[in-house]
């Protein structure tokens, strides 16, 4: 009989992954948690079947090396650059404290140094896939804090690749001494050396080719040769920066997304690659559950608690001082905390590749596994707890204002840098500088219309004001701000921000203070109605509809361009479509 067993643990991870996703997700627990559980029941430490776990590492590589070109696929500077003043200085502080921290809990358990600083890096990087999930379940992914938070994650897995790339160094020799400093700093200077090579020719060489070639295989209109292409891409590149440049394969694939996401066909690119990253990620969090000895749990219960207090308490208490440090809000410190008290699988990744090398015990595995279960099961839990706790500070208003009194003095000077000209009245007040917040204010500026921002990113308040532009930091919920941006005189109020309750706030404090005034309002779903016709807001745009609405009319316009669908809509100008009524 020929050898099936790739065949039979393909198809028993991902029956028992859809099984245990299933059940997780019944119980309002991410599908990751139920993809571990069942690594865990097709691995060796359970009875009945057993994969081969050998297969399945080389299986979970491809999961890693897709995971990979994704994140450099959706890699953009601009997103990083937003938000650089609090993402740098937090990821790194962020990432130094629970690294230092794990590396007490390893050397408590008697675990030499260099295991113990792999502990720590891998627990120090969160989920893009869980962080992504609780900000779209809490509608802030394209708030401030949001951003902050995404930006946040983007620096760590930033790191993350260069801990991948400078991990061997701290590999034991055969003999089981260390190398010596002469010899890291010159090995490290060769992979780095290496490691620019790689990226030059990827960025520069590769920056031209790439895009080019997937234009011409986008020009076949042949979607089997398009999604081969971008697969060659991906595989092809990691395995080369592997076996050429000594590189990590993970690596390898990063830079290919990076190139990629260069090319006109990116988002299709993207597509096409989304089912098969997802479909081998499973796979690759099954075989992180193939590995985990749940004995671990039982003896070594102080590594495995110590590893959790990092992940639970640690990450979020840093976050949270650095936030307000940084002088920005509460509400941004719980969002990025709460968000970023869980690790996934960027953590694995560093104890796979730690592991493989010999730096990382297997008990130390086992203990970030254990971490990633409970860490990622209660994450949800923990992050509306968070931001309800915003709320109950008002009963403390010393508190509140001791935790404020740093973003507010950021602020306050800020708004004293607002600079108008005597007699200056808004006619429009634009309350959210988000991606839908610029393009309203662009038009807004296209109409002749005066105007000014209200936001609370700080960073964008300063930015705006240096270019020229009109703009106040400040919660637009409260009657002091909104009555310093001239609300009283103002005839048009436009809340960009998705939040219903938020917006039902803000349109009540503007009629307290101008009853005539007209209120424009964005909300996300049709379902949120209740609320804001509560408030009386003159015309609402729901993200559901209007995206609905524009697919019918698109099709209708291709409908009858030709009868059978082919035809092409007449472009919009833009006095049809973004102008808003004359004052």
């Amino acid at each position: 009989m020929h050898d099936i067993s790739l065949i039979t643990t393909i198809a028993f991870g991902l029956t028992a992954a859809l099984i245990f996703g299933l059940g997780a997700k019944r119980l309002g627990l991410s599908p990751i948690v139920g993809y571990l559980l069942a690594g865990i029941a097709v691995g060796p430490y359970t009875p009945g079947f057993v994969g081969d776990v050998g297969l399945a590492m080389q299986l979970a590589e491809i999961g890693v090396i897709l995971l990979m070109f994704g994140v450099g696929l959706h890699f953009h500077v601009g997103d990083l650059m937003s938000v650089r003043s609090i993402a740098l200085p937090g990821a790194l502080g962020q990432s130094l404290a629970a690294t230092l921290c794990g590396l007490g809990v390893a050397l408590a358990a008697g675990w030499t140094w260099n295991a113990g600083l792999v502990l720590g890096i891998a627990i120090s990087v969160a989920s893009t896939v869980v962080l992504i999930r609780v900000l779209m379940d809490a509608g802030l992914m394209e708030s401030t804090e949001g951003r902050v938070a995404v930006g946040w994650l983007l620096v760590e897995d930033i790191l993350t690749v260069l801990v991948l790339v400078l991990l061997p160094f701290l590999a034991l020799k055969e003999g089981g001494g260390t190398q010596s400093a002469g010899d890291i700093l010159l090995s490290i200077g060769i992979a780095l050396g290496k490691l620019v090579g790689l990226g030059a020719i990827m960025l520069v060489a590769g920056a031209r080719f790439v895009p080019w070639l997937l234009l011409r295989v986008a020009k076949l209109r042949s979607r089997e040769l398009f999604t081969l292409a971008v697969l060659v891409m991906a595989m092809a590149v990691a395995t080369a920066g592997y076996l050429a440049f000594g590189a990590s394969m993970a690596l390898g694939a990063f830079l290919a997304g990076m190139v990629v996401g260069q090319s006109k066909v990116s988002h299709q690119a993207a597509a096409d690659a989304l089912p098969m990253r997802d479909a081998f990620a499973v796979l690759f969090f099954v075989s992180v559950g193939m590995l985990f000895d749940w004995r671990v749990v039982l003896q070594e219960p102080g590594l495995v608690l110590g590893t959790l207090l990092v992940v639970l308490v640690v990450k979020p208490a840093a976050a949270l001082l650095i936030v307000i440090a940084r002088r920005h809000t509460v509400k941004t410190g719980l969002v990025v905390a709460g968000g970023l008290a869980q690790i996934g699988e960027f953590s694995f990744i560093v104890a796979e590749a730690a592991k493989k090398l010999g730096i990382l015990p297997g008990a130390g595995h086992n203990a970030i596994v254990a971490a990633a279960i409970v860490s990622i099961s209660i994450n949800p839990w923990l992050f509306r707890r968070l931001l309800a706790a915003e709320a109950r500070l008002d009963r403390f208003p010393r508190l509140r204002g001791w935790l404020q009194r740093r973003a507010a003095g950021r602020g306050m000077r800020a708004n004293l840098d607002e600079s108008r000209t005597p007699g200056f009245r808004p006619e429009v007040i634009l309350v959210g500088y988000g991606p839908v917040g610029r393009s309203v204010e662009h038009r807004v500026a296209e109409l002749g219309l005066s105007h000014i921002v209200i936001d609370l990113n700080v960073d964008t308040v300063v930015a705006l004001q240096a270019g020229g532009k009109h703009a106040l930091f400040g919660d637009a919920t409260h009657a002091e701000i909104l009555s310093e941006a001239g609300v009283r005189h103002a005839s048009y109020l436009v809340v960009t921000l998705p939040d219903s309750a938020t917006a039902f706030a803000i349109i009540n404090a503007a009629r307290a203070q101008n009853p005539g005034i007209k209120t424009l309002v964005r909300a996300r779903y049709l379902n949120e109605s209740d609320l804001l016709e509560q408030a009386g807001p003159d015309a609402v745009c729901y993200d559901e509809a209007e995206a609905a609405t524009a697919l019918s009319i698109l099709l209708r316009a291709h409908a009858r361009g030709d009868g059978h669908g082919r035809g092409r809509p007449k472009p919009k100008s833009n006095a049809e479509d973004d102008n808003l009524p004359a004052s």
